[in-house]
């Protein structure tokens, strides 16, 4: 019984010496939060990114299939939309840093990150916009139309806002497939959580807690964000219903 005793206090100690050195030792810790800030503010602004290019690339499809105007826009869209979709989102982000912003400063890797994962976006939630503009009832476009309204008046006053409320918990979900999507950051130098977890293992030789930290800390937020996300599809389904 003591030698079992003595081996499990031998490996509560190796334990805890493990979290001191991995976390608390030079105050790595500090890696982890800057990694989880630089993740939040990439995932941030790339969800901006992508919706603004999906409500433009979606109307300007939605727009040719339903007048047949716009052909050249919608090509230029529908080779944005195939080559985006068909390629990886890795293979984008280090075209995007090491060759089209080649020349950008070291400080400025953030932001090229950010606007790589928002060009991503963009074809993905272009199709969400298009699909929930689709949803809205023919009769509502006629009846902007009869009116007086112009075609772009009646999508951004009448069939936008009814789409936008259709498609809130898809664009709620999308934010968060690209804040995990973001992981891959650290690939052009970028110190997201993945990258932390990285420097620390590489300072220390152990794995076990800079992996286990960082993989808690996305199921964590994204635990919490698919609450929220219920939440307001709960609170949809009732605006629905009166």
């Amino acid at each position: 019984m003591q030698q079992f005793l003595d081996w499990l206090n031998g490996h509560f100690a190796a334990f805890g010496q493990s979290f001191y050195d991995n976390l608390i030792r030079d105050d790595r810790w500090k890696l982890i939060l800057e990694g989880f800030g630089n993740t939040l503010f990439i995932a941030a602004v790339a969800t901006l990114i992508g919706i603004l290019l999906g409500v433009v690339v979606g109307i300007i499809r939605v727009s040719h299939a339903q007048s047949g105007k716009y052909k050249i826009l919608n090509a230029i869209c529908g080779v944005y939309l195939t080559v985006i979709r068909g390629t990886p989102v890795v293979v984008q982000l280090m075209i995007l840093y090491y060759i089209v912003f080649a020349s950008a400063p070291l400080e400025a890797s953030i932001y090229v990150a950010a606007l790589s994962f928002g060009i991503n976006s963009g074809a993905y939630v272009a199709e969400i916009i298009r699909a929930g503009i689709l949803s809205i009832d023919r009769g509502q476009t006629e009846a902007g139309r009869s009116l007086g309204l112009s075609q772009g008046q009646t999508m951004r006053k009448i069939v936008l806002p009814q789409a936008i409320k259709n498609i809130l918990p898809a664009l709620f979900n999308e934010f968060i497939v690209l804040l995990k999507e973001t992981s891959v950051a650290g690939y052009v130098g970028i110190r997201d959580l993945t990258k932390a977890s990285d420097i620390i293992r590489s300072r220390t030789w152990s794995a076990f807690f800079p992996l286990l930290t960082i993989a808690l800390i996305y199921l964590v937020v994204v635990v919490g964000l698919t609450k929220v996300q219920k939440i307001i599809e709960r609170r949809l389904s009732q605006s629905d219903n009166r």
